[in-house]
């Protein structure tokens, strides 16, 4: 199988912004999960496949591209959706739609990011204001500028190694467990942060605040370095290989 650079987006049903509809880059691919497609069609945003049992969106969609699941499964939608784009080659994903609504439903979008990393595959959860991502085994660093809270849960059972640097609290060698929330609510500071797992999972989740921006542009700006972190962290990209959302959206 060849390995895609590009990005594959999938939307999923909750709430997704005027200001988090995904453009396409070259390479990229586009994934609507059941009513995902919903908000897609209205921005104008044509998926590129559609997938679901589609009990949320009411009818089966209008596409060329559709697979149809049944309504008893055991993925939901949103997984489905990932296990299409990594069978396409894919392996960093960002997830949208996927924040909100019912607890249960996020829940998983956040499990979903855990299962990537076993995968060889990265993703990215925006919504709420939130960005959030999964580490396995692995360091991440974060862009120097980034304002506002980060926390850091081991994602199940223990997290072995961790190292949270160059943030307000940090951690050393340290083992945190999923029983005990350790590293909610730390903050960045004036430096490039880097989180460090040496056995385990970790899930990661930010928010960014600028002063005078909306809700809405921080977190496509947020989105937009979650998008570098991917790419810094996952291997070289081509020269022309394009990450960036417009930022008009949020106006």
């Amino acid at each position: 199988m060849t390995i895609k650079s590009g990005l594959c987006y999938v939307v999923g049903a909750m709430p997704l912004s005027w200001s988090l509809c995904p453009r396409k880059g070259a390479g990229d691919f586009l994934i609507a999960a059941d009513k995902g497609y919903e908000a897609l069609e209205a921005y104008g945003a044509p998926p590129d496949l559609v997938v679901g049992d589609f009990d949320s969106l009411g009818r089966r969609p209008n596409h060329p591209n559709v697979i149809q699941l049944p309504v008893m499964k055991d993925d939901t939608d949103m997984v489905y959706a990932l296990r299409e784009g990594l069978e396409r080659g894919y392996r960093r994903f960002v997830l949208l739609g996927g924040v909100g609504g019912r607890l249960e439903h996020t829940l998983a979008n956040l499990q979903s990011l855990a299962w990537l990393t076993t995968q060889g595959a990265r993703g990215v959860l925006a919504g709420e204001g939130t960005v959030a991502t999964a580490l396995h085994n692995e360091s991440m660093t974060f862009p120097q500028g980034l304002q506002g809270f980060l926390s850091v849960f081991c994602s199940s059972g223990v997290a072995k190694g961790v190292r949270l640097e160059n943030l307000k609290y940090e951690l050393n060698d340290h083992t945190m467990s999923a029983d005990f929330p350790l590293g909610v609510s730390n903050e960045f500071v004036d430096a490039p942060a880097k989180i460090t797992v040496g056995d385990g999972t970790l899930l990661a989740l930010w928010r960014e605040y600028n002063a005078n921006a909306t809700p809405e542009a921080r977190l496509v700006k947020a989105l937009d370095k979650a998008e570098t972190i991917i790419q810094h962290n996952q291997g070289k990209n081509p020269p022309d290989f394009d990450y960036e959302f417009n930022l008009e959206y949020g106006k």
